[in-house]
């Protein structure tokens, strides 16, 4: 057993919603404000290439409860949520006598269900345990959804979501001061909705940012880029960009979503005050990430659902003892890595089925050099696609493969903003070909593709067919719970 182990620490999650780790302080943003945040890697270890398990949130949350990939679990999009069926790391931990607990969203079906915390505290899941039906209907795919809602609410203001994080962060406050003092280690996970749209923010937190949104982002089509065929057929299906219209919206739009990763960064600072304050800090292993990031108009796209590292990336900051301070590792990590790190800090020795998980904890990989050949890995079978995607990434290539369209290559060394697509020059032919055997030694993507979309035509049977199951679930973001609305 690693020496980590053999010392029981509590173990706290903080999961955001839609952050995209280049808008963070400790990232490298020099203009960003997100001084907790900053705060926390400074007093731990900060992965710089940290991906989501797939860029949408109910398979990605998924994921990381139960430490396998989305292929390996089939919680394949945002209608079909865990509902308890495959072992979390709350479920382990709880059975092993560890209070654990959660406090906010979590987009898992439904409350009822045995997902394994002891207590879900103002928990948010998919919409009346259904979601987003209509996403499922993918095969055929339709032509068009219909005007996109994500930007009816925009600018300046106070949305149900800002007073939902408000009241996450001060019921985590009074959590860690009533169990400050328990004898035996604890386990909490705490779920904020921001930067995720509605993109609406305080004043105080927009009028950071005029004059960095006033910055339109790259690749834009209307310039001439030519979009993939896979991601073109995505905004075919749901034009998010249309539905902004106008230059200035889309500012007001990105100056929102900076002010809400600040207004984040400040709920989250209440909880790591109280962390330090209460003593707590000394016997807790933290860690700080996302369920996936945003496009942000790059491409001409918005929201999540696609491979870039807008779209996957993530934020991963782990910092309390046995975690190296102020330390940078670009080991590929990913979602899939809680699992074995909530078992390492609770001290629990891995039992057989998990030893075969994907992941591994992070306390260790802060503690290790870095492995650069450690892939990282994503997959989507969800809404608006008609056939799956996977990302993989190792060393300095960014691979992804798309079924029935051509495959792209990066070199995100020399090219990080992924802007030059290598896989049809000839020159890269042998890479290419190399991510491919790679990925298909981890799974056959025409075979999960088949699957994925099995699944989702018995769900959408069961709702009556295409037809009926196209007007069941909700247009956009998940409604926060009822006492956070605007009466």
């Amino acid at each position: 057993m690693s020496e980590s182990a053999q010392k029981p620490r509590n173990f706290l999650v903080l999961l955001s919603d839609e952050h995209d780790p280049r808008y963070t302080g400790c990232y490298g943003n020099p203009w960003i404000r997100t001084p907790n945040l900053d705060k926390l890697a400074a007093r731990g270890t900060r992965f710089e290439r940290a991906y989501t398990p797939s860029p949408i949130c109910v398979p990605a949350r998924s994921s990381l409860a139960t430490g396998r990939y989305v292929h390996e679990i089939g919680y394949w999009d945002n209608a079909i949520a865990y509902e308890g069926r495959s072992t979390s790391w709350h479920q382990r931990l709880t059975n092993a006598g560890i209070r654990t607990e959660s406090i906010g969203k979590l987009h898992f079906r439904r409350e009822g269900d045995p997902s394994g915390f002891c207590a879900q505290h103002e928990a948010m899941n998919i919409q009346d345990g259904v979601g987003l039906v209509w996403g499922s209907v993918r095969d055929p795919l339709p032509r068009y959804r219909g005007p996109s809602p994500i930007f009816d609410e925009l600018g300046p203001g106070e949305s149900a979501y800002n007073r939902y994080d408000m009241r996450i962060a001060g019921r985590t406050v009074e959590w860690l001061e009533a169990h400050r003092d328990d004898p035996q280690p604890w386990a909490l996970f705490v779920g904020f909705v921001a930067p995720h749209m509605p993109l609406v923010v305080p004043e105080r937190y927009f009028s950071l940012y005029a004059q960095e949104a006033a910055t339109l982002p790259k690749l834009l089509p209307r310039d001439g880029h030519a979009r993939h065929p896979w991601v073109e057929r995505m905004a075919q299906f749901w034009d998010h960009d249309a539905a902004l219209g106008t230059d200035e919206r889309r500012c007001i739009a990105r100056q929102a979503y900076f002010g809400l990763v600040s207004f984040l960064d400040a709920q989250i600072g209440r909880v790591l005050d109280t962390l330090d304050r209460s003593g707590l800090a000394e016997n807790t292993v933290v860690v700080y990430s996302s369920d996936h990031g945003d496009n942000l108009g790059a491409r001409g796209l918005w929201n999540k659902s696609t491979l870039y590292r807008e779209s996957t990336g993530i934020p991963m900051i782990v910092a309390g003892p046995g975690v190296p301070a102020g330390t940078t590792r670009r080991t590929n990590v990913g979602l899939v890595d809680v699992y074995p790190t909530a078992l390492d800090a609770v001290g629990l020795a891995p039992i057989a089925e998990e030893r075969g998980l994907p992941g591994r904890s992070l306390i260790q990989i802060a503690s290790a050099a870095d492995d650069l050949d450690r892939p990282g890995f994503s997959e989507y079978h969800a809404v608006g696609a008609d056939g799956a995607a996977y990302m993989l990434a190792s060393g300095r290539y960014k691979y992804h493969h798309y079924v029935n369209y051509p495959a792209e290559l990066f070199d995100i060394v020399d090219d990080p903003e992924e802007t030059i697509n290598l896989a049809p020059c000839g020159d890269y032919r042998l890479v290419v070909e190399e991510f491919e055997a790679r990925l298909k030694a981890l799974l056959d993507p025409e075979r999960v593709d088949a699957r994925a979309k099995r699944d989702q035509r018995d769900l959408v049977a069961r709702y009556g067919g295409a037809e009926k199951a196209w007007q069941v679930g909700n247009k956009g973001p998940t409604p926060a719970p009822d006492k956070y609305r605007m009466v």
